[in-house]
């Protein structure tokens, strides 16, 4: 069954992106299986407290159902009685070094099925990044590497998803970009697959589906060539009381993203899944001021004049 065949991938791209956080960090994820009274469950693994992460986590779900949420009928009112099955991974990784960004990654899969008619399908994910003192080498890395990932399939997957992200990943209420973006996409199936320029896929069936995985695939294996070499680069980076009280300051606003504006957040609270883990994503340490504002020509104001508007970092 092809969802046995995606749910292989998610577990094992789950175990390998562990494997290589344990090792930059040193010390080791907790492991914590789940089951959800509905239907399915998951894997979490976490660390907190870390040697380089303040606070991590890598989670995979399986979780099926019989009446899907709100937020999901919502926006596709014809899934309404259908049964459904979702599985992804889902990681953010808060550095303890502010000259660290945070990142977050998810790659997902949905069917949901009726007695004589067509499975309705579609895969999701993206990555991006968060930085709190902003580096433009590493803005071009993360996006290059998003870029690489897509390019097999289509000149147009990049630009197409990198906007996507852009819009997606800001925070209407504050008319503020929450980090430097990269890519993010929705939907992906049958109607969505293919561009006009995609070139065959060598050993892979002419068909949507396996266009769509592929995808998933590479972008999911391409994760932790994008995040790795920056936070190696920059978790090292002296730092003092200055920087982290901004970075817990901007913490607030990857918490206010999270918890009003993200789809992922709400279809996982909605549908019963595990409140833990859906919340794992939360930083450790946050603050809010009111009315705050970096003064003019610091670091810190450069992160809003140089970073939190959208650029095209592999042409700047």
């Amino acid at each position: 069954m092809v969802t046995n065949t995606v749910k292989d991938f998610l577990l094992g791209l789950q175990e390998l992106i562990v494997e290589r956080l344990e090792q930059v960090d040193g010390k080791p994820f907790r492991k914590d299986e789940w089951q959800r009274p509905q239907g399915g469950g998951g894997l979490t693994r976490l660390i907190e407290d870390g040697n380089v992460l303040e606070r991590g986590g890598v989670n995979f779900s399986h979780v099926t159902g019989d009446k899907l949420p709100p937020s999901a009928t919502a926006h596709r009112p014809e899934l309404a009685g259908r049964h459904w099955e979702a599985m992804g991974v889902s990681l953010v990784m808060h550095p303890r070094n502010p000259y660290a960004p945070t990142t977050h990654m998810n790659v997902r899969f949905f069917v949901a099925e009726k007695a004589g008619e067509a499975p309705v399908w579609w895969f999701g994910g993206g990555m991006d990044l968060t930085p709190y003192y902003g580096f433009e080498e590493d803005a071009a890395h993360f996006h290059d590497i998003c870029r690489r990932s897509l390019l097999p399939f289509g000149e147009d997957y990049y630009p197409r998803f990198k906007k996507w992200c852009d819009d997606y990943f800001f925070l209407k209420h504050r008319n503020e970009a929450r980090g430097i973006g990269g890519i993010f996409f929705d939907d992906l199936n049958e109607q969505t697959a293919f561009a006009p320029d995609a070139p065959p896929q060598a050993g892979a069936r002419n068909d949507a589906f396996s266009h769509c995985f592929n995808l998933v695939e590479s972008m999911g294996d391409h994760f932790l060539s994008a995040y790795l070499p920056i936070l190696e680069r920059r978790m090292g980076l002296p730092y003092g009381e200055r920087e982290r009280d901004f970075q817990a300051y901007r913490r607030g606003r990857y918490v206010e993203f999270n918890l009003v504006w993200d789809r992922g957040t709400l279809f996982g609270l909605q549908s019963g899944g595990r409140t833990e883990s859906i919340l794992m994503s939360m930083p450790p340490v946050v603050k809010w001021r009111y009315d705050w504002h970096p003064e003019p020509g610091t670091p810190e104001a450069q992160l809003y004049t140089d970073f939190l508007t959208p650029r095209n970092w592999l042409q700047d």
